[in-house]
């Protein structure tokens, strides 16, 4: 068919087609299906590979008996009625075929294949009771068949439709002319409603997601073939990133690519590439320089340009003669004269009468309730009751005899009765909500029926818990049996019709709170007659109620007009019509009833269950009242009702659409007409002039148009007007949409308890355009939104509570609906649930679409649905969907009722707890008010800013710590022997250092080694060290045979054998380089990064010990790497017994003494050269910052291999003597509580650790703080606890640990951190003395440009910074402009430069890159001071000036870091730090334990690890946008969601951004979910 192409299709065939669709309001659906299958049929071949027998099914009439006839009919109508409309089908069909010539590939989401299993068919539970039940027996075999047809036709439909689109806009021009003329256009005018499209200028629809895949009629395949690697599931795998099992895997458009993610993303780049909404020309300061978007007006929007609308005024409210003073005197006369007249008939499951109650009845039984409400609860002296007081009516759907019984009861006692759902559960969705409002009323009792009593919820001893967000009440059982009779002398006051409160009507709002509405007598009294006298009700009338009898239609009609016309009423209970959809019809014909009260919804159903019923007879019916028939979508089932029903005896003048809302009552309701008389009119409307307030009557071959009939005239007694939604109450022109207004007593008076929001709806003064009230009294406001029209008819246009204003323009949430639902498969959305709404998002709503889908639905289905459904809505309401997620069947909270409960829906969506199973973000087309990209200016030149010391006014930005040459050591001062304090001062080497000390304190205790037990494992002296350092020098003498400046490796644990082998190294002349050993349990990560460093160092030999050299040579290891080419390995467990005839002692103290490697952040592998000289001044610049001597002990729990870590560990116990208790950080995992307790039990005053070490304490003993206070374990002693880093400090966990061991008596002020990076391993560290570190708060947006802007604490976008610690004596710091390299000023952000006697002199790489060394190492600045050599940092930061003063007296200058320039990333034309980033986002979910940032081809890419169920994966994908684009301005492209531990972190705990980028491109990561945003 597809390639046939239209041209074949006959002149003939184009023709029927389109009188097809000219009769597409005179025919049912099925009907038009039939005909139209009929006659495509002929034109195209049998499927291939279809069975014949199939769609022969589809043809033949089915023989089967009625109830699986009923279900297969149930089975192709179940999605929701309420929104069906043909046309508008087919103008949604047409729509998304302009979008098929526009192919273009989008990337679909990558599922782990779990949570495609899992939400499949295995969740897919039966309904429960609450909704409609309707999948019955034969509808698979039916589905089938009618899929490949139905498939094939709208597949017809498409082509012709695109295809025709240019032939007739051709053509366009000509016909317009004909399509105002008369009858004779008519033909013209439909034919082309498939055909013409009426493109909206200056829109570009969003990108087309429709062609990812080629999906046949018959072969519906899964898409995602993704089997989880052997054992994936293991812990010891799921611990460490899964890299290294990437499979050759399919793209969404069928190209297989080993790299599945980097094509993806690459079709998704190419999608945004496409031209966004048109650019917006103004712009507003959001309270800062950075400027956000604002729509403009638009010159060529339709603007309202009728004249101001006029006071519309009902007919006469005529008061008969004998209409009761009251409700409760009309019940009395009707109990005391016509006792046994039939008041209500109830219905059972099965359709028989189940209790008639007749009007003496209901009397008798409501004197018992007054009675017993008023003396029998409480005490005499205090009743728990009092006239006016407030009780709850808890009555369920099917006793409404049990419940007029206790609602006239409460009339008679003069007691308020406020009716209310049943709880059915303690977390039911808004029952907390209902709990609030009985509250708020003073609710103390609530009257319930015998048969809910028993069912709802009790605790062990038999009672009624306490329901969530309820007072406490008293359930009392209203039925008979149960109450005491009252004395005969006892009778209720019957009094007219007065002020008093009568009933409140609960109302549930659009942000899900209740209120509740109060409603007068006299209000409830005219009310009944105003519906009376539009409803010409006679005394004895039958009607028929479908609808809910506790509020709103039902209540109005059949609980309350009823009485005071003692009129009989058939109620046909909700579980009723699930069963049998067509029983109100037959209670209709059985009962000869008068008038019926239905849903459109009923209309449906009863359309879809009828089969031919021959004993159907409607005529006795004068009026159907369609209680939602101000729904504009109700029509299409008043009209398809009709068109079945007019054989039964149904008259057109009997369907009567009503308005209503709870604040107004009744607002119109349409009168039956006089046979004969010409039918009401319809209004055809443009969406467009609607989404801008305005009335445009369109034609009807436009896809965009809304459909309204009439809801009657204004009510007897009332007058309306229109007046404005927002703002003050004007009126609208005629031409205008507006919130409808009533004038009459009939309504309701207040929202209770509430005086404020009662001001606002129910004391409105409308007003002229020249601001002079149009009358003086008050008009309520119905919440409605239409206008009045011509002849005085109300059309209503949707509601105040459905609107959603998008960039300045006013959708509904109905109409929206409509469009999702007629996107094809029509049947994809399970039974028509789908809810609409909108959250704010970066000023502005956003629409979410939020749908169950059927159980049987693929992957490919959903996600080919969705991307329809995001076309149709652009196309038909030109307006961008936000979000679309898909729930599996049955799971969408409901109302009691089955519906859908938006808010609580809403709310689970903006809290992360809905669990789709299918999420479709698309904020690249919604969100059109992002900043403008940051133009970057011209620096400034040098001339015209320096001057002397100022930069552009201000100091320059340099700072420094204490002279190293000027300070007294004390240390050596105190020694006696003067000769040798000049010895120790003038050695240049550390191996010097040692060698002194193991000859004048050889028992002095240098390291102390603790296990996990806390217990010292081993220890070594000076001479220890000292003779076992010799020994391995004689070792690599021997059996290495190097020579002087040979590289070698040390590939130990963290323990003292790494400290001696470093030793031996210098010994021996040799240049140590320590690395981390390989994870046992993850060799095949962790070893290559091994042997990288070994062979990148040409290390000409390896030391380990024997176990590790065991695993170097394992089976895993031979398939890590190649072991044969390792260097020689020694053991050093067993060392020669003889020590080397001499030891090595350097010539130039500007030698290399060791190398640091170190991988960076960014995955970079850096190594750099540590002279002697340099490693000296390191130890010494320490020494005196710490105040570090002999009699001291410090406490280091760090990993030994680089940076300042290893210096601490290895190097300046040695330097300055003290002892230092080590902790391997790796034994915490086994004993958290190792470190602390070590840190009390040594009385240590000085400790060190990494964040990583600081976390794990936080997350491990936040709750044991007791259990070690009661062990004794005291952190008062500590000094300083100084968290080794080489990143901004983390405020966020050195203050929650500060808090959390402040009951250990641990200082907050102790806590601080150091800052160090490649060029130089420790610029900045607390020490002993000095100020304590300070925290300004800058503006996290300036930041983004550049800039430094303090602001206070706690304002928005402030992000918290920490000085990084004092700068280290012998350090000089500058800050320089990163690209022009001049200096900065003060306070201004810049790249930090050092110059310091301990820099590293370079980096030790293979590949020799000179440029990078004289740019990172030897760097001078481009103006200024051009002599200093600086080292480069590569880090963001800034100095300023504090109040504060040091040591030396002077003003105290405190560097903040801000991040690392490689781990920037520019977007657009802004820099971000991706901790920024981070952080927000692990704030959006509770689920949420970390998360890393990236970027690939400026797209946003955010990983984060979930801490939960893989069903909550889904949840995360809106919150993470939608905090990136409300606090960055920034959209994410793809939303990756992993496991824990996936996100590489090294030891110091910082993340590995670049390795989880390379593992995400090459498809390593096994995440659980991938969302690519639109």
């Amino acid at each position: 068919w597809c390639y046939m192409g239209v041209k074949t299709l006959t002149h003939y065939f184009r023709f029927s087609l389109k009188t097809v669709i000219l009769e597409i309001r005179d025919i049912t659906q099925k009907g038009y299906e039939k005909k139209r299958s009929k006659l495509i049929g002929a034109y195209f071949p049998q499927t291939p590979g279809m069975d014949p027998s199939l769609s022969q099914e589809r043809r033949t009439p089915v023989t089967s008996s009625s109830s699986s006839r009923y279900h297969r009919r149930r089975s192709s109508g179940s999605r929701d009625e309420r929104y069906r409309s043909d046309v508008h089908t087919e103008a949604v069909q047409a729509a998304l075929a302009k979008h098929k010539e526009k192919k273009m590939a989008v990337p679909m989401p990558s599922k782990r294949r779990s949570l495609v299993v899992q939400t499949s068919m295995d969740t897919y539970t039966p309904p429960d009771g609450e909704e409609e039940d309707g999948e019955g027996g034969g509808g698979t075999s039916s589905r089938a068949g009618s899929l490949s047809m139905e498939h094939w036709i709208s597949r017809a439909i498409h082509s012709t439709s695109s295809t025709t689109t240019t032939t007739s806009s051709a053509a366009s021009s000509s016909s317009s002319s004909t399509h105002s003329g008369g009858s004779g256009a008519a033909s013209g005018r439909l034919a082309d409603v498939l055909a013409q499209h009426v493109h909206i200028s200056n829109h570009s629809a969003p990108p087309d997601v429709t062609s990812y895949t080629n999906i046949t009629a018959n072969t519906t395949t899964d898409g995602i073939q993704v089997d989880k690697a052997p054992g994936a599931g293991t812990t010891a795998q799921k611990q460490t990133p899964k890299y290294g099992n990437a499979e050759l895997m399919e793209t969404g458009d069928g190209v297989p690519v080993s790299s599945r993610v980097s094509a993806k993303i690459q079709q998704l780049v190419n999608t945004l590439k496409r031209p966004k909404r048109p650019p917006l020309r103004e712009f507003f300061v959001d309270d800062f320089e950075e400027l956000l978007e604002v729509q403009q007006p638009d010159p060529n929007v339709p603007k309202a340009e009728g004249a101001e609308v006029v006071t519309m005024a009902g007919e006469q409210l005529g008061v008969v003669t004998n209409w009761p003073p009251s409700l409760e005197a009309a019940l009395q006369r009707w109990g005391t004269i016509s006792p046994k007249a039939p008041c209500l008939t109830t219905m059972d499951t099965n359709g028989k009468p189940l209790y008639v109650l007749t009007y003496g009845k209901l009397w008798s039984r409501s004197v018992k309730v007054a009675y017993n409400l008023l003396h029998k609860l409480g005490t005499k002296q205090e009743p728990l009751v009092r006239p006016g007081d407030r009780v709850a009516l808890v009555f369920p759907n099917n006793d409404p005899a049990a419940f007029m019984t206790a609602f006239y009861g409460c009339l008679l006692a003069e007691v308020v009765p406020v009716p209310i759902e049943v709880p059915l559960t303690r977390k039911d969705a808004g029952s907390q909500q209902i709990g609030f409002l009985l509250g708020s009323c003073g609710v103390t009792v609530a009257l319930t029926s015998d048969a809910c009593h028993k069912g709802l919820p009790k605790s062990s001893t038999g009672e009624i818990p306490q329901f969530k967000g309820w007072p406490k009440v008293l359930w009392c059982v209203a039925e008979s049996k149960h109450l005491s009779k009252p004395p005969r002398d006892w009778f209720p006051h019957i009094k007219e019709a007065n002020q008093d409160t009568a009933y409140i009507e609960y109302k549930t709002c659009k942000d899900g709170g209740v209120l509740g509405v109060t409603v007068m007598r006299i209000a409830m009294l005219t009310h009944c007659q105003t519906l009376t006298q539009s409803c010409a009700y006679t005394e004895a009338e039958t009607i028929v109620n479908v609808l809910d009898f506790k509020k709103d239609v039902g209540l109005w009609h059949a609980v309350l007009t009823s009485v005071m016309n003692m009129m009989h009423v058939i109620s046909i209970p909700y579980a009723l019509m699930k069963v049998n959809p067509l029983s109100w019809i037959q209670k209709v014909c059985q009962y000869k009833a008068k008038v019926a009260f239905v849903k459109s919804r009923d209309m449906h159903w009863a359309l879809v269950a009828h089969r031919d019923q021959r004993d159907i007879n409607l005529s006795s019916l004068r009026m159907l009242v369609v209680a939602d028939g101000a729904n504009p979508w109700s029509i299409s089932s008043c009209d398809s009702f009709l068109n079945v029903f007019q054989t039964k005896g149904l008259r057109p003048e009997v369907i009567c659409p009503c308005a209503s809302s709870p604040e107004a009552l009744t607002v119109a309701i349409r009168r039956p007409l006089d046979e004969g008389c010409a039918p009401p009119g319809r209004g055809v409307l443009s969406m467009l002039g609607l989404s801008h307030g305005v009335i445009r009557v369109d034609s009807e071959e436009k896809l965009s148009v809304l459909t309204l009939q009439d809801v009657g005239m204004v009510m007897p007694g009332g007058l309306m007007c229109t007046v404005k939604p927002e703002g003050i109450p004007v009126l609208c022109k005629t031409d205008e949409i507006g919130e409808l207004c009533v004038c009459t007593v009939a309504t309701g008076t207040s929202y209770y308890g509430l005086a404020g929001m009662t001001k606002n709806t129910f004391e409105v003064y409308p007003v002229c355009n020249s601001g002079t009230p149009i009358s003086e009294f008050p008009f309520t406001r119905t919440g409605l939104l239409g206008f009045i029209g011509p002849a005085g008819l109300i059309f209503v246009a949707g509601k105040m509570d459905g609107l959603m204003v998008v960039g300045g323009r006013r959708h509904n949430a109905d109409d929206i609906v409509a469009t999702a639902l007629a996107v094809e498969p029509m049947k994809f959305v399970y039974r028509g649930r789908i809810a609409v709404f909108s959250i704010p998002v970066l000023h502005d709503e956003r629409i979410v679409v939020v749908a169950e889908q059927r159980p049987d639905s693929t992957e490919e289905d959903s996600f080919q649905w969705m991307s329809r459904v995001l076309q149709a809505i652009d196309s038909i309401h030109q307006v961008g969907v936000y979000c679309l997620a898909l729930v599996p069947s049955n799971t969408l909270p409901k109302t009691p009722l089955g519906g859908i409960h938006l808010s609580e829906t809403k709310q689970l969506f903006l809290e992360g707890a809905l669990h789709p199973c299918n999420v479709l973000m698309c904020p690249h087309t919604c969100v059109t008010n992002l900043p403008k990209p940051r133009q970057k200016q011209p620096e400034i030149g040098p001339a015209s800013v320096m001057v002397g010391n100022l930069v552009s006014g201000k100091r320059i930005a340099q700072a420094s710590g204490r002279d190293l040459g000027q300070i007294e050591d004390n240390d050596q001062a105190r020694k006696v022997c003067v000769c040798v304090v000049f010895c120790v001062l003038q050695f240049l080497f550390l191996s010097e250092v040692l060698q002194w000390r193991a000859q004048t304190t050889p028992d002095h205790v240098l390291y102390t080694l603790l296990n996990s037990r806390g217990t010292i494992y081993s220890s070594l002296t000076c001479v220890q060290l000292h003779k076992r350092a010799e020994k391995i020098a004689a070792m690599l003498a021997e059996r290495g045979h190097l020579q002087d400046g040979d590289h070698v490796a040390l590939v130990y644990p963290p323990g003292v054998d790494l400290i001696v082998a470093f030793y031996g190294c210098l010994y021996a002349g040799c240049v140590p380089i320590t690395v981390r050993p390989p994870h046992p349990q993850n060799i095949a990560t962790t070893l290559p990064t091994v042997k990288m460093i070994v062979e990148v160092s040409q290390s000409v030999c390896v030391m380990t010990t024997q176990v590790i050299l065991k695993l170097l040579r394992s089976k895993e290891a031979s398939a890590a790497v190649d072991v044969r080419s390792w260097p020689p390995v020694m053991d050093t467990d067993d060392l020669p017994k003889k020590k080397p005839p001499l030891l090595y002692k350097p010539s130039n103290p500007d030698t290399l003494a060791y190398l640091d490697f170190s991988v960076s952040t960014t995955g970079m592998l850096a190594g750099v050269k540590m002279s002697h000289t340099a490693t000296s001044a390191f130890c010494r610049s320490i020494k005196l910052q710490c105040e570090l001597y002999p009699s001291r002990e410090v406490a280091i729990c760090l990993d030994p291999y680089c940076g300042l870590g290893f210096v601490l560990w290895c190097l300046c116990s040695v330097y300055s003597g003290h002892q230092s208790i080590l902790i391997p950080p790796s034994e915490l995992e086994v004993n958290p509580s190792l470190w602390l307790s070590a840190v009390s039990q040594y009385k240590v005053r000085d400790t060190f650790c990494s964040y990583s070490v600081m976390e794990l304490c936080t997350k491990g003993l936040g709750l044991q703080t007791d259990s070690l206070k009661s062990r004794g374990v005291d952190l008062s002693r500590v000094r300083t606890c100084v968290v080794v880093a080489e990143e901004r400090p983390r405020i966020a966990l050195t203050q929650s640990f500060s808090k959390l061991f402040k009951d250990l008596g641990l200082h907050p002020r102790a806590v601080s951190t150091s800052f160090g990076c490649r060029v130089n391993l420790a610029i900045c560290l607390q020490g002993t003395s000095g100020p304590d570190p300070t925290t300004v708060f800058v503006d996290m947006r300036a930041l983004r440009h550049d800039r430094v802007r303090l602001v206070e604490r706690g304002s928005p976008h402030s992000l918290p910074l920490m000085e990084s610690g004092k700068i280290l004596p012998g350090v000089r710091i500058i800050i320089a402009n990163p690209e022009t390299k001049g200096p900065m000023g003060e306070s201004h952000l810049g790249e930090i430069w050092v110059q310091s006697g301990h820099n590293a002199s370079g980096y030790f790489t293979v590949y020799g890159d000179e440029s990078l060394q004289s740019d990172h190492f030897n760097s001078r600045l481009s103006f200024g001071d051009t002599q200093t050599i600086w080292a480069r940092t590569g880090y963001l930061g800034f100095l300023r000036r504090t109040e504060l003063t040091d040591a030396s007296g002077d003003r105290h200058d405190a560097l903040y870091v801000v991040g690392a320039l490689e781990e920037a990333m520019e977007l657009r034309g802004m820099r971000y730090h991706p901790i920024d980033i981070e952080t927000s986002v692990i704030r959006t979910h509770k689920s949420i334990t970390e998360c890393a940032v990236f970027t690939w081809t400026n797209l946003l890419v955010v990983v984060v690890e979930l801490d939960g169920s893989e069903q909550e994966a889904l949840d995360l994908v809106p919150l993470v946008t939608n905090v990136v684009l409300e606090e960055h301005y920034l959209i994410v492209g793809v939303v990756v969601v992993v496991d824990i531990g996936v996100i590489p972190i090294n030891s110091r705990g910082e993340k590995q951004r670049m390795h989880l980028r390379d593992g995400f491109l090459a498809d390593q990561l096994d995440p659980i979910y991938v969302a690519y945003n639109m």
